[in-house]
């Protein structure tokens, strides 16, 4: 039985939402902000660990969910990017892990219940960790890997379990620049599904790192869907990276040969030598245009340095869309 999210994401282009970066860059927060309640006497600096917001501002986290929503996003996505014991060791909080994860789920969860006018869905976003396990961080050992599959395998698990109690609709594995980093969080999910004996829908999105059209550990479009069809997926995507009009040609790809649904949510185009994104909503929306004209996606957002209003501009255009059709 199809679940409500696969309903809707057959009836409509559904929309994501945009950045939560760059929404909490706008609050200048100090590190008091990122250790109150929770983490006063912690050792190590934690400013700029934003997935520690969700339990010492949740009021900013909630508030940046809800103008998404009311901006016309569908499927926001849990504040848990880098939520893994893997990325929180350079603060020194894996033991923090589980309480990250479920309590940005539950909070997401919260304000999407305020949404009465059609269902709204969160999204458990997996990060891809600061590690990869395909190439080296040293250039005189090749062979040398910083994390194992199994590692990774450890890390997932724990990150999913505490997303899914804490009530999520979907998983979302994303800004994947390694597919085995990503083979191993399919892994770890398919290992949790199995013990919990349910299953949520699975959403992927890699990232094509430049116009060389391959992911940072060298792969096409092409091979990365290749590499991750094993798996019953409710869409694959890109993201990050890349603007959208950079972005339209590895879509063309997915679109004809990806039996999924294709997602995309783009850079708000590329950031400039201050490393700031300055490519407008209405902008962004008539490059998206053309995605919508093509028949390339079944669900769009966006990525660095969106906004709400980036994603009200991408929602006005989208409602007046068709889904892609889905391949055979």
């Amino acid at each position: 039985m199809k679940s409500v999210l696969e309903t809707a994401l057959a009836n409509r282009i559904l929309v994501l939402d945009g950045a939560m970066g760059t929404m909490i860059q706008r609050h200048a927060l100090e590190e008091f902000d990122f250790r109150e309640g929770a983490f006063e006497d912690h050792e190590k600096p934690l400013k700029g660990n934003n997935d520690l917001l969700s339990i010492t501002r949740p009021e900013i986290i909630k508030d940046i969910h809800r103008q998404y929503l009311a901006a016309g996003a569908d499927i926001i996505e849990t504040n848990t990017f880098s939520g893994t014991t893997i990325a929180q060791a350079d603060y020194g909080l894996e033991d923090a892990v589980y309480q990250i994860n479920f309590q940005s789920a539950k909070i997401a969860k919260e304000v999407c219940s305020e949404f009465t006018d059609r269902p709204r869905f969160v999204a458990g976003s997996i990060g891809p960790t600061n590690r990869t396990a395909s190439i080296s961080p040293d250039v005189n050992d090749p062979g040398f890997r910083a994390v194992s599959f199994d590692d990774l395998v450890l890390a997932y698990k724990q990150q999913v379990n505490a997303l899914m109690d804490g009530g999520v609709d979907t998983l979302l594995v994303e800004t994947i620049f390694d597919t085995l980093n990503a083979k191993a969080a399919l892994f770890a999910i398919d290992e949790v599904f199995e013990e919990r004996e349910m299953k949520l829908p699975i959403m992927v999105s890699g990232t094509i790192t430049d116009q060389s059209g391959r992911t940072l550990t060298g792969q096409t479009t092409e091979a990365f869907l290749i590499s991750l069809s094993h798996m019953p997926l409710l869409s694959i995507g890109l993201n990050c990276a890349l603007g959208a009009s950079m972005m339209r040609p590895y879509l063309q790809i997915l679109n004809e040969k990806s039996s999924f649904a294709v997602s995309a949510h783009p850079n708000a185009g590329l950031p400039n030598e201050f490393g700031q994104y300055e490519e407008s909503p209405e902008q962004m929306a008539n490059q998206i245009k053309t995605f919508l004209d093509e028949g390339l996606v079944n669900i769009i957002g966006g990525c660095c340095g969106t906004t709400p209003a980036h994603i009200k501009a991408i929602a006005d255009v989208a409602k007046n869309y068709q889904p892609r059709p889905l391949n055979a």
